[in-house]
C-alpha cells in the first residue's frame, strides 16, 4: 500500500512538472512581434510561471488563417494531456472589403454564423465566425484533455478622453466563447487597459515605436503583466503556477473598467 502511494505520488509530481503553457495568436503575442524593435508578450509569460510556456503565435496570424493552416491543428497533435493552451486572437479578423484576404472571419457574436467572400482570382468561399474556427479548437483540446484558455486581444494605442479607447467586437466574442464553453476567460484588454490608464498616454505610447499595434520590449513586458494580473482575478488552475514574480504583478481586481 505504502509503495502505490509513494507511486501515486510520484506520478501526481511527474504530470505537474511535465505541463506546459502553449500560445496561440498573433503578432502580439508572437516571438519577434511585429518586427523592427518590437516584441510579443508571450515572450515574457514564461518569467512569471513555474512551468515552461511554448510560444505557437505567429504574426499576421487570425483565427481563421490559423485554423485554415492547419496551426490550430498543429497544436492540437502537440499538446498533452494537462497543458495549459492560451488563444487569444482578433487583431487580424476583421472584414477585409471587396476582396477576401484570407484572414477575415465571419460577422456575428456565434458559433453558426457564415459568410460567402470572393477572393482575388474571382471565386467565391464560405468563410465561417471567429468563433467556429477558435471553439473547434477549443473542443479538440479539451479531448487531449487539454485546458484551454481563452483570451481577448490586446488594446491599440488609441486613446479617448484620457483612456485607452474602449474593446472591439472581437472582445465580446471571446468573452462569449469562453461563456459558451465553459472555459476561463481572460480578459486580457480590460487588464492592459486599466495598466495604461494608469501610466498615462505619454508613458504608454513610448510602449509603440513603430504603429498603434505592436509593442517594445518594455511594453511587451507590461502587457505580459497585465495577462497575469488577470489570471490572477480569475478561477483558472493556472493560478497555481504563478510563481512569487508573478504574484507581485501591478494591478488589481475591483477596478477593470468595462
Amino acid at each position: 500500500m505504502f509503495m502505490l502511494q509513494v507511486l501515486g505520488l510520484s506520478l501526481l509530481v511527474l504530470r505537474a512538472v511535465s505541463q506546459t503553457v502553449r500560445l496561440a495568436g498573433d503578432s502580439t503575442m508572437a516571438v519577434g512581434g511585429g518586427g523592427s524593435g518590437t516584441q510579443g508578450w508571450g515572450v515574457f509569460l514564461s518569467q512569471f510561471l513555474t512551468i515552461p510556456v511554448v510560444n505557437n503565435a505567429v504574426g499576421g496570424e487570425s483565427a481563421r488563417s490559423y485554423s485554415d493552416q492547419g496551426r490550430f491543428d498543429s497544436l492540437v497533435n502537440s499538446a498533452q494531456r494537462g497543458d495549459f493552451v492560451i488563444i487569444e486572437f482578433g487583431h487580424n479578423d476583421g472584414s477585409a472589403g471587396a476582396v477576401d484576404n484570407g484572414k477575415q472571419d465571419a460577422v456575428g457574436d456565434g458559433y453558426n454564423i457564415t459568410s460567402t467572400v470572393t477572393n482575388a482570382s474571382g471565386q467565391h468561399i464560405l468563410i465561417h465566425s471567429f468563433a467556429f474556427y477558435i471553439e473547434n479548437a477549443i473542443v479538440a483540446l479539451l479531448n487531449k484533455g487539454a485546458i484551454p484558455i481563452i483570451s481577448s486581444q490586446t488594446p491599440d494605442n488609441i486613446w479617448a478622453n484620457g483612456q485607452i479607447a474602449g474593446p472591439n467586437r472581437f472582445v465580446t466574442y471571446a468573452q462569449s466563447i469562453g461563456t459558451r464553453r465553459s472555459i476561463t476567460y481572460v480578459d486580457h484588454y480590460a487588464y492592459t487597459a486599466a495598466a495604461y490608464d494608469a501610466l498615462g498616454e505619454t508613458q504608454t505610447t513610448t510602449f509603440y515605436p513603430n504603429d498603434h499595434l505592436h509593442t517594445s520590449p518594455a511594453g511587451a513586458l507590461a502587457v505580459a503583466k497585465a495577462f497575469v494580473r488577470g489570471l490572477l482575478c480569475g478561477n483558472s488552475s493556472l493560478k497555481s503556477r504563478v510563481n512569487s514574480a508573478g504574484q507581485a504583478v501591478p494591478g488589481v481586481c475591483s477596478r477593470i473598467r468595462s
